[in-house]
């Protein structure tokens, strides 16, 4: 039997808006979820084989667009984590198959042995997580990244308009969510780089702070951040 227990961790997570989260974050996103999930999945570069991780998956939705990509004749699974055992509880129900697993654990302490993924991906996660947490989570993903693998990041990031900044510092002044305030002064590429990923790649920002990064494991690791 599946445990849907939540993971204690330091880290913010959203047990209380699982009924809703499918509902709300359309809203929230004016719109244009589906389009930005489409997005991060394409730069994925899936094949049928690969084993592709989502940290802070929710309720699922990015991890299904990736596992519609897999064979399980193959082997591919796409797998989901997240803190929040109501949200793996929602993802289990809604969208779990033979190419689409979930399981409860959090971002800064993976469950999964070193190099078993071929890529990792993360969408409008990192906001909710204090900065420690942020850099412990990057390290991480790092540690079950294949070398040669990428990383696929969407998230609030410096703003690049004036609605953006308004958006952005609007939902961090009433969620009272200082974790916000540190994505949008810019602190994501600076931890990811220092996790060992290599030069991060902005892809794309959408309405006006909500950005796309791309990166990857070096194939031959730097001693120095060992």
């Amino acid at each position: 039997m599946t445990d849907f227990k939540s993971i204690q961790t330091k880290g913010r997570t959203l047990d209380y808006a699982a009924g809703v989260y499918d509902i709300l974050e359309p809203w929230v996103m004016f719109g244009r979820q589906n389009h930005i999930n489409r997005q991060v999945v394409r730069l994925l570069d899936i094949k049928e084989w690969h084993k592709i991780l989502d940290v802070g998956c929710g309720t699922g939705v990015v991890t299904k667009l990736i596992s519609d990509k897999l064979s399980s004749e193959k082997e591919g699974m796409a797998t989901g984590v997240d803190a929040a055992g109501k949200m793996i509880k929602g993802a289990v129900k809604k969208r779990q198959s033979n190419t689409c697993s979930f399981k409860v654990a959090a971002a800064e302490n993976l469950p999964f042995e070193e190099n078993c993924f071929d890529s990792v991906v993360s969408t409008l996660f990192f906001h909710h997580i204090q900065l420690d947490l942020k850099k412990r989570a990057f390290a991480e993903a790092f540690r079950v990244l294949k070398p040669g693998g990428r990383l696929v990041v969407s998230d609030m990031h410096i703003p690049e308009t004036v609605l953006g900044s308004l958006i952005a510092n609007t939902s961090r002044w009433l969620l009272f969510q200082p974790q916000i305030g540190e994505n949008i002064r810019g602190v994501l590429p600076e931890i990811i780089e220092g996790a060992g990923f290599s030069k991060l790649k902005l892809i794309k920002t959408h309405l006006g702070y909500i950005s796309i990064f791309l990166s990857e494991k070096p194939l031959k690791q730097d001693s120095s951040i060992l």
